[in-house]
């Protein structure tokens, strides 16, 4: 029979062995599982020592395009004033659309039943493609042989923030990664001295999505898009404060990443990783980003050509600072002009946008093609959405439409001079080889090396994907 002293020895040897169990072998396994975690992506076999993850990486199959710059136009232009052209539209004009096309249909804020809109400008054909392009776009018509255009593109969304989400990131929630961050994440970028995936924003106000539109989700934040300002100091901060010299500054980041070093050696964490980065980068940047940033380097004729003037923010001199970008090795620039929300005066608002966008956008095709790099560039304009063939505001305004919408796309892998996909004879509906928003996104991966069913990356127990769990490549649009 154990004596009282034998059965307290027991229970406390029971206790110190869970105890140790816990605390010993929990957190150790933990650390390894952190470790071969780490080790795989951000550090070396035989150290902790982190590999830059913003090293250039190879795709999956040889790559068309190095680059993208994506010129989104939130707010969603009229399709139907810009690139759609639908006779049948002006003919039924101040007429109630027919019952059965309306059969489910949900609108954002007009009653479906509202009458029908004709366009209000002119359309005619240019190049020796014969593409069909609205009046207003008279810069683009020069360069209508290098441009595919899409007429049947759909979403799922019909309100500002959740399509833009959708557009960027694939998912109308918000903490997906967008379009630029997969694109890091999977190649990496060529430039040391700038971020690589850079956004800029013009226009009215900042788009309805916020920077979600070009956050990195649940990826390393290294890969999330850095917003530059157009006025000032690129990035918030960049300067030395008073009484900072250089030899201090630089005597401060090493001791900082000494310490961000011993930590990551200890814990593993990739966002140590990503913290190092930024500190390196954002030295480097104190030299680099206000030579980018001074357009008033570039010929005269080159300003001109764009639009752009120096020291006066506009669409235009970010047009230009994207190209400058780009030569840079920069992977991914995004360039948002929030202007396109044309519930009422369509007329007036379209003249104004299409007047501070289309030269700009025009120059930066030509740009890029004179310097050898649209062929490794890809351009890509468009919105969240359309606009209704069905009147909003009086007579001079079209509300939300998710069902059919147009973009186009240039050099990159993209086949030059065609236009793919059409809509119904009202462009209410895409009815020939439509692209959705997943298909879309798989197309750009495509064209960036990617197979998008295999970039992935494990979180919360599952691989996620850009492309969620659909998409098909659209090859009609590859060169």
């Amino acid at each position: 029979m154990k004596s009282d002293q034998d059965r307290l020895r027991s229970r406390i040897a029971t206790a110190i062995s869970r105890r140790w169990f816990m605390e010993e072998c929990g957190v150790g396994l933990g650390t390894l599982a952190l470790r071969s975690l780490f080790s795989g992506e951000y550090a070396s076999a035989d150290t902790m020592k982190p590999v830059d993850p913003l090293t250039s990486k190879n795709p999956h199959f040889p790559a068309k395009a190095k680059n993208i710059i994506y010129l989104f136009m939130a707010g969603a232009p009229s399709h139907l004033e810009l690139f759609d052209n639908k006779p049948q539209l002006t003919k039924f004009d101040g007429q109630l659309p027919p019952a059965e096309l309306l059969k489910g249909y949900r609108a954002a804020f007009i009653n479906p039943n509202s009458k029908l809109l004709g366009p209000k400008f002119k359309f005619s054909k240019v190049g020796k493609s014969g593409q069909e392009l609205s009046e207003l776009l008279p810069h683009l018509a020069t360069i209508a042989d290098e441009i595919a255009i899409v007429k049947s593109m759909s979403t799922d969304a019909f309100n500002h923030a959740p399509a833009q989400i959708l557009m960027n990131t694939g998912s109308q929630q918000f903490g997906r990664p967008s379009l630029g961050s997969w694109a890091m994440y999977g190649l990496g970028t060529e430039s040391r001295d700038l971020p690589g995936f850079i956004v800029f924003s013009s226009g009215k106000k900042g788009p309805s999505g916020g920077n979600s539109n070009w956050g990195s989700g649940f990826l390393p934040t290294v890969y999330n898009g850095v917003q530059f300002r157009n006025a000032g100091d690129p990035v918030l901060y960049l300067s030395n404060p008073e009484g900072i010299d250089e030899t201090t500054q630089k005597q401060t980041l090493q001791a900082i990443n000494q310490l961000n070093q011993y930590h990551l050696n200890s814990v593993g964490d990739p966002e140590i990783a990503s913290r190092i980065s930024a500190f390196e980068m954002a030295f480097r940047m104190q030299t680099s980003a206000p030579e980018l940033m001074d357009i008033s380097q570039e010929p005269k004729h080159i300003l001109e050509m764009y639009g752009a003037e120096p020291g006066k923010p506009s669409f235009a001199n970010n047009c230009l600072l994207a190209r400058r970008m780009i030569e840079r090795g920069v992977r991914c620039v995004q360039l948002f002009h929030e202007a396109w929300d044309q519930h009422g005066n369509l007329v007036n608002d379209l003249k104004a946008n299409c007047k501070d966008t289309d030269q700009a956008c025009t120059a930066l095709v030509k740009d890029l093609k004179q310097r050898g790099l649209l062929d490794e560039t890809l351009v890509i304009w468009g919105g969240e959405f359309g606009r209704t063939p069905m009147v909003q505001g009086g007579s001079d305004g079209r509300d939300h439409h998710p069902n059919a919408f147009s973009m186009w796309m240039a050099g990159g892998g993209i086949k030059p001079g065609i236009t793919i996909g059409a809509s119904d004879e009202l462009g209410f509906n895409a009815v020939e080889d439509k692209v959705h928003v997943h298909d879309l996104h798989a197309t750009i991966l495509h064209l960036l090396g990617f197979d998008h069913l295999k970039l992935t990356y494990r979180f919360q127990g599952r691989d996620f994907r850009l492309t969620d769990v659909a998409g098909e490549v659209v090859q009609k649009l590859l060169a």
